[in-house]
Protein backbone atom coordinates (compact mmCIF):
# COMPACT_ATOMS: atom_id res chain seq x y z
CA UNK A 1 0.00 0.00 0.00
CA UNK A 2 2.56 2.21 0.78
CA UNK A 3 4.45 1.74 -2.30
CA UNK A 4 1.17 2.70 -4.13
CA UNK A 5 1.07 5.82 -2.63
CA UNK A 6 4.83 6.90 -3.08
CA UNK A 7 4.23 5.87 -6.91
CA UNK A 8 0.64 7.80 -6.75
CA UNK A 9 2.59 10.85 -5.36
CA UNK A 10 5.40 10.60 -7.95
CA UNK A 11 2.94 10.53 -10.74
CA UNK A 12 0.79 13.29 -9.54
CA UNK A 13 4.09 15.79 -9.18
CA UNK A 14 5.64 14.50 -12.38
CA UNK A 15 2.49 15.02 -13.88
CA UNK A 16 2.23 18.85 -12.21
CA UNK A 17 5.63 19.58 -13.28
CA UNK A 18 5.09 18.55 -17.00
CA UNK A 19 1.70 20.89 -17.05
CA UNK A 20 3.90 23.76 -15.76
CA UNK A 21 6.85 23.18 -18.35
CA UNK A 22 3.93 23.21 -21.00
CA UNK A 23 2.29 26.09 -19.99
CA UNK A 24 2.88 29.19 -22.45
CA UNK A 25 4.92 31.78 -20.20
CA UNK A 26 2.86 34.85 -20.14
CA UNK A 27 3.47 38.40 -18.64
CA UNK A 28 2.29 38.68 -15.17
CA UNK A 29 -1.27 40.58 -14.88
CA UNK A 30 -0.60 42.93 -12.24
CA UNK A 31 1.71 46.11 -11.71
CA UNK A 32 0.61 49.66 -10.96
CA UNK A 33 -0.92 52.49 -12.12
CA UNK A 34 -2.32 56.02 -10.64
CA UNK A 35 -5.34 55.86 -9.46
CA UNK A 36 -5.93 59.49 -7.72
CA UNK A 37 -6.56 61.93 -9.76
CA UNK A 38 -8.20 58.99 -11.91
CA UNK A 39 -5.90 58.53 -14.65
CA UNK A 40 -7.01 57.38 -18.33
CA UNK A 41 -6.66 53.68 -17.18
CA UNK A 42 -8.73 54.39 -13.88
CA UNK A 43 -11.65 55.90 -15.71
CA UNK A 44 -11.88 53.08 -17.99
CA UNK A 45 -11.71 50.80 -15.16
CA UNK A 46 -14.67 52.85 -13.33
CA UNK A 47 -16.31 53.42 -16.92
CA UNK A 48 -16.60 56.86 -17.25
CA UNK A 49 -15.07 56.42 -20.46
CA UNK A 50 -15.70 53.44 -22.96
CA UNK A 51 -12.49 51.51 -23.34
CA UNK A 52 -11.13 47.93 -24.95
CA UNK A 53 -9.49 45.47 -22.66
CA UNK A 54 -7.26 48.17 -20.50
CA UNK A 55 -10.90 48.39 -18.67
CA UNK A 56 -9.94 44.94 -16.97
CA UNK A 57 -6.62 45.66 -16.26
CA UNK A 58 -6.39 49.25 -15.59
CA UNK A 59 -2.51 48.16 -13.77
CA UNK A 60 -0.98 46.95 -16.84
CA UNK A 61 0.27 49.63 -19.11
CA UNK A 62 4.05 48.37 -19.09
CA UNK A 63 6.31 48.85 -21.89
CA UNK A 64 10.35 49.11 -22.76
CA UNK A 65 11.57 52.06 -20.78
CA UNK A 66 11.87 55.56 -22.06
CA UNK A 67 8.86 55.62 -24.08
CA UNK A 68 6.56 59.25 -23.56
CA UNK A 69 3.18 57.37 -24.67
CA UNK A 70 -0.34 57.18 -22.57
CA UNK A 71 -0.26 53.04 -23.84
CA UNK A 72 3.22 52.28 -23.01
CA UNK A 73 3.67 51.32 -26.91
CA UNK A 74 1.27 48.71 -26.04
CA UNK A 75 -1.52 48.21 -29.24
CA UNK A 76 -3.85 46.63 -27.45
CA UNK A 77 -4.44 49.90 -25.12
CA UNK A 78 -3.71 52.59 -28.02
CA UNK A 79 -7.17 54.48 -26.90
CA UNK A 80 -4.91 56.03 -23.91
CA UNK A 81 -2.81 57.56 -26.47
CA UNK A 82 -6.26 59.65 -27.98
CA UNK A 83 -5.82 63.13 -26.15
CA UNK A 84 -9.76 63.34 -28.04
CA UNK A 85 -11.03 60.67 -26.75
CA UNK A 86 -13.61 62.08 -23.66
CA UNK A 87 -11.15 61.80 -20.99
CA UNK A 88 -12.54 63.68 -17.84
CA UNK A 89 -9.77 66.28 -16.28
CA UNK A 90 -9.56 66.75 -13.27
CA UNK A 91 -9.40 69.95 -11.48
CA UNK A 92 -6.02 70.57 -9.36
CA UNK A 93 -3.62 73.00 -7.94
CA UNK A 94 -0.09 73.57 -8.71
CA UNK A 95 1.09 71.16 -5.94
CA UNK A 96 -0.70 68.45 -7.18
CA UNK A 97 -0.85 64.82 -5.04
CA UNK A 98 -0.94 61.76 -7.26
CA UNK A 99 -1.78 58.55 -5.77
CA UNK A 100 -0.54 54.74 -7.08
CA UNK A 101 -2.37 52.31 -6.24
CA UNK A 102 0.80 49.39 -6.70
CA UNK A 103 -0.75 45.31 -7.49
CA UNK A 104 2.82 44.02 -7.86
CA UNK A 105 5.68 46.05 -5.85
CA UNK A 106 7.98 45.86 -8.71
CA UNK A 107 11.69 46.90 -7.30
CA UNK A 108 12.00 50.66 -8.72
CA UNK A 109 14.57 53.25 -10.39
CA UNK A 110 12.49 56.20 -10.70
CA UNK A 111 9.23 57.64 -10.88
CA UNK A 112 9.05 60.43 -13.38
CA UNK A 113 6.39 62.94 -14.62
CA UNK A 114 5.99 64.88 -17.57
CA UNK A 115 3.81 67.46 -19.20
CA UNK A 116 4.74 67.83 -22.92
CA UNK A 117 7.64 65.57 -22.81
CA UNK A 118 9.39 68.23 -19.80
CA UNK A 119 10.21 66.42 -17.01
CA UNK A 120 8.48 68.14 -14.12
CA UNK A 121 9.33 65.55 -11.02
CA UNK A 122 11.99 63.14 -10.73
CA UNK A 123 11.67 60.76 -7.60
CA UNK A 124 14.34 58.16 -7.06
CA UNK A 125 13.90 54.81 -5.43
CA UNK A 126 17.68 53.26 -5.65
CA UNK A 127 16.00 49.66 -6.19
CA UNK A 128 13.26 49.85 -2.98
CA UNK A 129 9.77 48.29 -3.66
CA UNK A 130 7.05 50.21 -3.11
CA UNK A 131 4.31 49.95 -0.93
CA UNK A 132 0.74 48.78 -2.20
CA UNK A 133 -0.45 52.82 -2.17
CA UNK A 134 1.50 55.81 -1.88
CA UNK A 135 1.96 59.48 -3.16
CA UNK A 136 3.87 61.80 -4.35
CA UNK A 137 3.81 66.03 -4.58
CA UNK A 138 4.30 67.02 -7.53
CA UNK A 139 5.16 70.81 -8.91
CA UNK A 140 2.72 72.12 -11.70
CA UNK A 141 3.77 75.40 -11.28
CA UNK A 142 4.46 77.38 -14.61
CA UNK A 143 1.86 75.15 -16.60
CA UNK A 144 -2.12 76.46 -16.50
CA UNK A 145 -5.43 75.07 -17.59
CA UNK A 146 -6.16 71.83 -19.23
CA UNK A 147 -2.95 69.65 -19.18
CA UNK A 148 -1.84 66.10 -19.92
CA UNK A 149 0.15 64.23 -17.16
CA UNK A 150 2.48 61.59 -18.32
CA UNK A 151 3.53 59.33 -15.07
CA UNK A 152 6.38 56.57 -15.92
CA UNK A 153 7.43 54.06 -13.10
CA UNK A 154 10.76 52.97 -14.23
CA UNK A 155 11.82 48.98 -12.83
CA UNK A 156 14.81 48.36 -11.41
CA UNK A 157 15.55 44.66 -12.00
CA UNK A 158 13.94 45.19 -15.85
CA UNK A 159 13.95 46.86 -19.21
CA UNK A 160 10.28 47.65 -18.93
CA UNK A 161 8.47 50.80 -17.14
CA UNK A 162 5.04 51.27 -16.49
CA UNK A 163 3.14 54.65 -17.91
CA UNK A 164 -0.26 56.17 -16.59
CA UNK A 165 -1.76 59.45 -18.12
CA UNK A 166 -3.66 61.83 -16.16
CA UNK A 167 -5.72 64.34 -17.77
CA UNK A 168 -5.59 67.28 -15.20
CA UNK A 169 -7.14 71.18 -15.02
CA UNK A 170 -4.43 73.11 -13.17
CA UNK A 171 -5.44 76.34 -11.50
Amino acid sequence: MKNRILRSSAAVAGSTALIFALMPAGTASAHGYVSDPASRQAQCAAGVVECGPIQWEPQSVEGPQGLMSCSGGNEAFAELDDDNYGWEATPVSTNATFEWTITAAHSTANWEYFIDGDRVANFEDNGAQPPWTFEHEVDLSGYEGEQTVLARWTVADTTNAFYSCIDVDIS
